[in-house]
């Protein structure tokens, strides 16, 4: 077990590990997520009034079907749906105001997630891609993107407990899986826990030194 701390909270994270080397897949269990709004009509630039989603999985995203913007996410030009999943993020910021139970710091949108649509529990994985930040788009289907997707499903009923759901990045094919595996409240919301698995590959390290003649040694606050 590896628990980090992150902005949204304490996160638990599972490596294989054989006394040498860690291995795969690796696996955390989120904060819990919970579904924000559903059904919320928005009125996009260019493209009318669409239907959107938001969950929070660690942090607030639009859910919404690229076919609502004229778009299919498994074969469309990524150029196109950053495009369109950037003009649904700053509609959504202007016209929903997000409250997030334990800490405002944290009611904030930070993107949008195009999906295929296909919601309902299957065998299948379902597709999407996610555009946060400043325009940024994943190479993964998104932690916790999918940690809100599951916590969006479970809400509306189209998942249970321990059903298992595999998630497709559009952009890579990479693939990452996610049950909700209890249950849970956080302020007035009901939540769930998800636990999302995926493949991982050290691709740095990185050494951080404190000199005691640093004046700013510990850190400061900027008031």
């Amino acid at each position: 077990a590896v628990r980090l701390r992150c902005p949204c909270g304490l996160v638990t994270a599972f490596v294989p590990w054989d006394g040498q080397r860690s291995g795969n897949p690796v696996r955390f269990r989120s904060v819990p997520a919970f579904a924000a709004a559903t059904d919320l009509a928005v009125d996009v630039p260019g493209h009318g009034k669409v239907v959107v989603d938001i969950g929070y999985g660690g942090t607030f995203y639009a859910f919404l079907s690229a076919e609502q913007l004229g778009l299919d996410v498994c074969s469309a030009e990524t150029r196109d749906l950053v495009r369109a999943a950037s003009a649904v993020t700053e509609a959504v910021k202007k016209q929903f105001k997000l409250h997030h139970p334990e800490s405002e710091d944290l009611a904030f949108l930070y993107g949008t997630i195009l999906t295929d649509g296909k919601d309902a529990f299957s065998e299948e994985p379902t597709t999407n891609i996610c555009v946060f930040a400043d325009e940024q788009v994943d190479r993964s289907p998104t932690g916790s993107g999918v940690t809100a997707r599951i916590a969006l499903q479970y809400h509306k009923g189209l998942i249970q407990l321990g059903q298992t759901r595999t998630f497709q990045s559009s952009t890579t094919g990479s693939l990452f899986t996610g049950k909700a595996v209890k249950a849970t409240k956080i302020g007035n919301y009901n939540a769930v826990i998800v636990e999302v698995s995926g493949e991982a590959f050290y691709t740095g390290t990185a050494t951080f030194t404190v000199e005691e003649g640093d004046p700013l040694k510990h850190g400061f606050l900027l008031k």
